[in-house]
């Protein structure tokens, strides 16, 4: 674990490690994405059915397998024990007020000669949505993206996920039924990502593409964007932390855990004015470590990905954590919302000691799809707009387009587009 001081004559050197620990080499990948892509487009269903065989052990005997059956999904949320399938309902309930909040309004605005002009807000048609199975399931990531898709409006919701051997994850089949998902496609990686841009004989073409993925989807994302919509390229997950000698050194240690149990490559950071606090963490995130069923990983990513930076002050913690621009940015101080109009650069920021990262990522609400590797400073959390497009609306009357047309005209004709003046100079004075 790195664990350096800002005064250090080598700080710039560690620091500029952490600011390009979210670089993936999309490069060394992209090959063989662009071809599974291409496979995809030509071979459509045979393809994929090649690809599934390959990667998830399992060979699909027809089109019809490819899709998990909506009966399979009643019956695992049927035999959900009842406290998870509360849980599972608690966190349903908040994420959609929250996304609730969140839609966009369509506007119109009159002027005095009659010129209307506005924007109208209007749902995409269908919205293709990746649900990594994997290593582990995740239900909660389904939830965080079909809600907003629902709160948007998108009449055509699908879903894609692989299922190594054959054996799609009960708890994530019973989330479908909760979410009223019923279109749901065995299917994973780039591979997926291509069916839901290009389409096959069974998996519909989607307007817009969102999920977390590995560096095949990520930049089968990528590759497809233009062609489809997409959220964002997102990489390994990550916290950042800023606290002071009020926080719990304890709270502190297993908090930068939760980042690291999930993958080898993601990145846990405490930046913090207190080397006594710095200490403490320290020593707290060895006592965890050996209490973990997922020790392994979780060691892995402390080692090479964690850090510990003190700093002279807060205001320079702060500095330096803008520029991390963290994915999760847990604010563990004595006044946490005094420093909230200073934080600039996080895809969601946890105030006080009592609101750790893992509430966000299940029941708090919003959405815990985010942007990652620094790219929270031009990215946004995913939430309803992703699902959603805007339309100018622009009206203009007699009395309007007489007031301004000669500007209008004057300009197109300094472009040299005669026609576009025209079109303007032969509504005028009529």
């Amino acid at each position: 674990m790195m664990f350096i001081n800002s005064s250090d004559a080598e700080f710039s050197k560690n620091f500029d490690e952490l600011l390009n620990r979210g670089k993936m080499d999309i490069a060394h990948v992209s090959t063989i994405v662009g071809g599974i892509i291409s496979e995809i487009q030509e071979r459509k269903n045979s393809a994929l059915k090649e690809h599934i065989a390959k990667f998830d052990n399992w060979t699909p005997k027809s089109d019809a397998d490819l899709k998990i059956d909506t009966n399979s999904m009643s019956e695992a949320y049927r035999n959900l024990d009842v406290k998870l399938k509360s849980a599972l309902h608690l966190a349903y309930d908040r994420i959609k007020a929250y996304h609730e909040k969140q839609k966009p309004k369509s506007w119109f605005d009159t002027e005095a000669n009659g010129t209307i002009l506005g924007q109208k807000v209007t749902a995409v048609d269908s919205a293709g949505l990746y649900i990594p199975g994997g290593k582990a399931a995740y239900p909660s990531s389904l939830l965080m993206n079909v809600i907003p898709a629902q709160v948007a409006g998108v009449e055509n919701i699908v879903v894609c996920t692989p299922t190594p051997d054959n054996e799609p994850n009960e708890l994530l089949l019973a989330a479908c039924h909760l979410c009223g998902v019923s279109e749901v496609y065995k299917v994973g990686g780039a591979s997926a990502i291509a069916a839901m841009a290009y389409g096959t004989e069974t998996v519909p073409k989607v307007d817009v593409i969102t999920g977390p993925g590995n560096i095949f989807v990520a930049t089968a994302k990528k590759m497809v964007f233009g062609d489809v919509h997409i959220d964002m390229i997102a990489g390994p997950s990550e916290i950042g932390v800023l606290a002071d000698d009020s926080a719990n050194a304890n709270h502190l240690a297993i908090d930068l855990l939760s980042q690291a149990e999930h993958d080898e490559m993601a990145s846990s950071i405490l930046i913090t004015p207190s080397q006594n606090l710095a200490n403490a963490v320290k020593e707290e995130i060895a006592n965890w470590l050996v209490k973990l069923p997922r020790q392994e990983i979780a060691r892995k990513s402390i080692e090479e990905r964690g850090a510990i930076i003190v700093t002279e002050t807060m205001d320079e913690a702060i500095k330096l954590m803008n520029e991390i621009a963290p994915e999760h940015l847990e604010v563990a101080t004595m006044s946490p919302f005094e420093l909230l109009p200073f934080i600039k650069h996080a895809g969601a920021i946890f105030l006080g000691h009592n609101t750790p990262e893992a509430i966000g990522d299940y029941v708090a609400g919003p959405n815990h799809t985010l942007p990652t590797g620094g790219t929270a400073k031009f990215y946004s959390p995913l939430g309803v707009e992703n699902f959603m497009k805007k339309s100018s609306i622009i009206s203009f009357s007699n009395k309007a387009i007489n007031e301004i047309g000669e500007e209008c005209a004057l300009i197109a004709n300094t472009e040299g587009l005669t026609a576009h003046e025209q079109s303007v100079r032969v509504r005028l004075n009529s």
